[in-house]
């Protein structure tokens, strides 16, 4: 049907799991269970942020939010990715498809901005921490949080529609277990030179967002290394390293996927770079904030518990 130039491809077919063909029920069972936790893990994180008092602050707002999106985020891909692993047909429309790109890269979008916000307001409170109440305040926050999602979702709609205007008539497979940019820009029948400029835009954007975080943290571990108290550099590190860890998963990954320009990889590497990406960093997060910060640990047992005694009293 799509190797004919003259007709109009109307689904594409993934091909990222090649090597899969024989044992997909094999794939499916961990990263079903991975996406589980991952539904679960975040969803605990949300809901004792919302429920302890004691966390009614922006950091703690913001990694709830944060949470609320790595939810969707996931759930962008990892539900076709399932049924592409038990299905021979392992197709999905072009709606279906550039859907699944604007959703994806939106919530992506929202969480390196939350990021980037979530240093500017670590570097305040331990900066400026005098200032703090006043400048980061609750309707700051929630400003800062409900304009990380506009903007995250607006800033791609010009170029999911450009995309969407594509005549696709050729080869309909996509070298992917999801469906991105360039291999999506790769089956267009039309000049697809637009793929570089996809590529400076978006590393732009991931450079820009790096150095923001990057400077932040230096002058953070700059004050804190000026803290003369072992205890208070402790407890100054302590509120930063969850925030710095996800930044380095987050981060990482984007770079591994988005930072290559035209090198290309085995496709095997291209699966593994594209599992990092958006299957095992959304999966460690809520770890390292559960088991990194005290605070969030005591509300999650506090969450946990009245759980099982209203369910006991049930």
């Amino acid at each position: 049907m799509k190797s004919n130039q003259t007709m109009v491809v109307t689904e594409f077919l993934f091909c990222g799991f090649p090597q899969f063909e024989d044992g997909g029920l094999l794939f499916f069972i961990p990263l079903f269970v991975i996406y589980v936790f991952i539904v679960i893990g975040n969803l605990t994180v949300v809901f004792a942020v919302r429920m302890d008092s004691r966390l009614h602050n922006p950091m703690y707002n913001f990694i709830s939010i944060f949470s609320f999106l790595e939810i969707w985020y996931t759930t962008a891909t990892i539900p076709k990715m399932l049924s592409n692993l038990i299905s021979k047909q392992r197709t999905i429309s072009v709606t279906g498809c550039l859907l699944q790109m604007y959703f994806f890269h939106s919530l992506g979008n929202s969480e390196g901005i939350l990021l980037t916000t979530m240093a500017i307001d670590r570097y305040v409170a331990i900066c400026n921490p005098l200032h703090y109440p006043t400048i980061m305040t609750s309707q700051l926050c929630a400003q800062l949080s409900a304009g990380s999602c506009i903007f995250g979702f607006l800033v791609l709609l010009p170029e999911i529609a450009w995309i969407s205007t594509l005549p696709f008539c050729g080869p309909n497979q996509i070298h992917q277990i999801f469906c991105d940019f360039e291999p999506v820009l790769r089956l267009a029948c039309t000049d697809t030179s637009m793929i570089l400029v996809e590529d400076v835009i978006h590393a732009v954007a991931i450079i820009l967002s790096v150095l923001i975080i990057t400077i932040s943290y230096v002058r953070i571990i700059t004050v804190i290394l000026r803290i003369p108290s072992v205890e208070g550099r402790r407890k100054s590190f302590s509120t930063c390293a969850a925030h710095l860890g996800v930044f380095l998963m987050f981060y990482g990954s984007v770079s591994l996927m988005y930072l290559r320009f035209s090198a290309t990889f085995p496709p095997v590497l291209d699966t593994i770079f594209a599992l990092m990406f958006a299957v095992l960093a959304p999966f460690f997060n809520p770890i390292i904030y559960s088991l990194r910060n005290k605070d969030m640990k005591m509300a999650i047992k506090k969450l946990l518990c009245s759980k099982m005694l209203t369910a006991s009293a049930g």
